[in-house]
């Protein structure tokens, strides 16, 4: 164990006010799992967490801690805070590899469970924890949704998620890959089958375009395409990114680690959507940020950009009446992520948002009966923990409706 993480537990001061928990999407009882592996308590306090946070392991690899735990702490006021993440990442990744499956009085339901990214791991765990018998169907061949094709494994690495699969196994999940819901099976297909409830955790895989001249061109991708299989692309040494989100920066460090020797990432307006905790990373690998540009066309020598003009607020009010080409061997465009509408178009009665987003009611149960959502095809690209966070209530709102069902 690393004396580091000792002596990080050994520095909280087990506030009667956790801010750190308040300020965490999905409250984990922070100063009590420290606590816990203060005393040694390893399993108990890994069987808690996951209890908790089904993705524990995953989250305290890729949340934006400087925002949420670390950020809160008290002791960061005048110092370092406490580095709780790191303490998460030992104890989850300790109880993942030794966690036992305890015996669960199966039932005679079985729920259907669309994607496997995080809202939908989550919410397969908990019915499965739940007795309830658990498909899962996945567009891929792997499990892990945008952790195992968006998140780069410098990040995240993919041995995690392969822990996860086998510990899903072992709860009688049961996991059918390379299978397209809304395509040549559908969700009514689901409740001929005798599932009682289906759950929708497809995410957002649909790149949103700008509209303009040049997107077709070969130079041109999609910033969450590349990510599913970067070694595909040949980018070049220059690149340009038009986007500054979470993805954006991903993009840009994994293609530093793909041969390319410049980044630039452009935004229109003077701000970037991204934490600073992944501009700091994607700035330390060599990546050049470049604000107030507007971008216009792509040519076969780069992007074509305009200034954007700014009112006292910093707000974009207009643009100048220069173009400025810029050079690049490869522009990736990557400005936000929608929903696939295949299962709209295929499901009667279940019907989306002007932005395809599947709509849900307080108890996150969508417009057709029996069938939930939760996660970024609900509420549109956001962070793993939110996923996880909202697809455990559907998960819980789920069982209500089974119990009632039966």
């Amino acid at each position: 164990m690393s004396l580091h993480i000792e002596n990080e537990a050994e520095r909280c001061l087990n506030c009667k006010r956790p801010l750190c928990q308040e300020h965490c999407p999905i409250h984990t009882p922070i100063p009590r799992m420290i606590q816990l592996f203060r005393e040694n308590k390893l399993m108990e306090a890994g069987k808690e967490l996951f209890e908790n946070n089904p993705m524990s392991a995953v989250c305290a690899a890729v949340c934006n801690h400087e925002s949420q735990c670390a950020g809160h702490c008290v002791l960061g006021k005048k110092g370092a805070p406490v580095q709780f993440y790191e303490i998460e990442k030992y104890i989850s990744g300790a109880y993942l590899d030794r966690m036992t499956v305890p015996k669960i009085e199966k039932r005679d339901q079985t729920v259907a469970v669309i994607g496997s990214g995080p809202a939908g791991m989550t919410a397969a765990m908990i019915l499965a924890r739940a007795g309830y018998g658990v498909t899962i169907f996945e567009e891929k061949d792997k499990i892990g949704g945008m952790m195992q094709y968006g998140i780069p494994d410098f990040r995240l690495p993919k041995s995690v998620l392969t822990r996860y699969k086998e510990n899903m196994l072992k709860m009688g999940i049961q996991i059918r890959p390379n299978t397209v819901m809304g395509g040549a099976l559908n969700i009514e297909n689901l409740f001929r089958d005798g599932y009682g409830a289906v759950f929708v955790g497809t995410g957002v895989w649909r790149p949103k375009t700008l509209g303009i001249k040049g997107e077709c061109l070969a130079s041109v991708h999609f910033g969450i395409s590349y990510l599913v299989n970067p070694s595909a692309y040949d980018l070049g040494e220059n690149v340009a990114i038009i986007g500054m989100g979470n993805v954006a920066m991903d993009v840009a460090r994994t293609a530093f680690r793909n041969g390319a020797q410049r980044v630039t990432l452009y935004a229109r307006g003077k701000n970037a959507t991204a934490s600073s905790h992944e501009m700091r990373y994607a700035r330390l690998d060599g990546a050049e940020f470049v604000y107030g540009k507007a971008i216009e066309e792509i040519t076969p020598l780069g992007p074509v950009f305009k200034n954007s003009v700014f009112d006292h607020n910093d707000r974009v009010v207009g643009y100048g009446e220069e173009r400025e080409q810029v050079y690049a061997d490869s522009t990736i465009i990557s400005v936000s992520q929608g929903p696939k509408n295949k299962l709209i178009m295929t499901t009667h009665n279940l019907e989306g948002s002007d932005k395809g987003l599947l709509i849900t009611d307080e108890h996150h149960m969508t417009t057709r009966e029996g069938v939930f959502a939760a996660g970024d095809v609900v509420h549109g690209p956001k962070t793993v923990v939110h996923a996880v966070e909202e697809a455990k209530k559907a998960a819980y709102a789920m069982i209500r409706y089974l119990e009632k069902k039966r």
